[in-house]
Parts: structure tokens; sequence; C-alpha cells
């Protein structure tokens, strides 16, 4: 069996994806509250400025990869309109649930569908844009899943990954601090799991930095890529085009 990390563990893939799925279940009731506690609120800042980076019109088509509970899909949808699509996807069940019925609740049907995004059900060149916020560092081949949006992309076409990235070295005592002391116990109190958010802090450490991701990046096959650093690095936008 291959080996690769599930936080600061080595298992084997499958149980990864098992886990992953895991500490999702357990999540998503949960997760927009503790999106908004974790980050103090930033995570709205954060997702404003993808969207706004976006700069998406009436009449494109958006793939939202690791959709969850919905912000960047309900937010694109307004942009592109009726004439425009957006599909929002996640590859665990509970997440894209919580997300379709809280869209549902607001009045917005959109496409929903469970995929993996190391195997796409698209076809090529299908998407204006896709976008994966906060969900590739839980996939197991990082470059596969980014070769797949590559795929589905048209040419001149826009892939942004938000995620949490390598913050500057003077945050990084603090950083630490809060990561691995104030999330388990702020997880317990909410979502009654600490364990998740303890894989959460541990995660982020296994995470590509913002250079290496770059580059993954290029060789999945985008021609330029831009790195926007958030909040002194906790967070980093990816912006890569297709050639």
């Amino acid at each position: 069996m291959t080996q690769t990390h599930f936080g600061f563990q080595t298992v084997d893939e499958n149980e990864k994806a098992q886990r992953v799925r895991g500490v999702f279940d357990s999540v998503a009731t949960k997760y927009d509250v503790m999106n908004d506690l974790m980050s103090m609120g930033l995570h709205r800042a954060w997702k404003a400025y993808t969207l706004a980076v976006a700069d998406l019109r009436e009449g494109r088509r958006v793939l939202d990869i690791a959709g969850g509970t919905g912000d960047l899909a309900r937010a694109f949808s307004k942009k592109v309109g009726s004439s425009g699509l957006v599909v929002h996807t996640d590859i665990n069940e509970a997440m894209l649930r919580t997300g379709r019925d809280r869209l549902l609740d607001e009045g917005l049907v959109l496409p929903t569908t469970i995929c993996d995004a190391e195997r796409l059900p698209f076809r090529d060149a299908s998407f204006d844009l896709v976008s994966v916020a906060f969900g590739l560092r839980n996939m197991t081949h990082k470059d596969g899943a980014l070769k797949e949006m590559n795929r589905v992309l048209r040419p001149g076409g826009r892939l942004l990954v938000l995620e949490f990235s390598k913050v500057a070295a003077p945050l990084q005592k603090a950083y630490d601090w809060y990561s691995f002391k104030v999330l388990p116990r702020l997880g317990q109190w909410v979502a009654g799991d600490a364990q998740s958010y303890q894989y959460l802090a541990e995660s982020i450490r296994m995470h590509p930095d913002q250079q290496a991701l770059k580059a993954l990046m290029k060789g999945a096959g985008f021609g330029h890529v831009d790195v926007h650093n958030l909040t002194g690095g906790v967070v980093a936008l990816h912006v890569g085009i297709k050639c």
C-alpha cells in the first residue's frame, strides 16, 4: 500500500480518504460557526477577495470544488446570473447536503453533485473558472487533482486555490500557539470535536507552502500562476491561468 500523510501521521492512501471523510462528517453542522470563530470572521474577507479576483461576468461557467456549505457558490451565482452556471461539488456528502439545504433555504437552486477532484466527471474545457477553497490540502494526490482542474478549464480559463499557507516568520510562534493550543479546545467547546481541529492544524503544516504550490500548479499545466498572500500568509490565493 502507498503511504501518505493524515496530519502528522503516516497512513495508507485509502485510509486517509476515510479519515478525512470522518473529519467533515463530524464538523459539517458546525462548520460555518467554527469558521467565524477560529478565523475571527476573516474567512469572509478572504472569500470576498477571491470573488473580486474571480472577476466573473454574466454567462460564465464555474465549477466550485470542495464547495462545502456553499459560500462561494452563492456569491459566484450572483455574478454569472441566470445565463451562467455554477456547479456546487464536494466529495463529502454531509458537507454537500448542508450547503445544498442552506442554498435552497435562500431560494437558490444550483446543480449539486458529489465528486472526487482527482476524477472530475466533466468534459474537457467545460468551465471558465474553477475554484477550490480550503479543500486542496485534504486531497491525497494534489498533483492529479490540479491536472483534472486544468483539464476541465477552457484555454485561458482560471483556477483559484484559496488555502491556508505558510505565515510570515514574525507571526510563526503566535500562530503555532493558537493553532495547537486554542483551536482544538475551541473545536471541543463548539463542535464537541477537538481531534478534527487538531487535524486541521497539522494538515496546514503538511500542505505545500506558497512557492511549492505554485510549482505544483505549473507542473499541472498552468502557464502562469500568481500568488496573493493574505493576513500575513495565514492564507494564500493562488491564481493559475490555463495555456
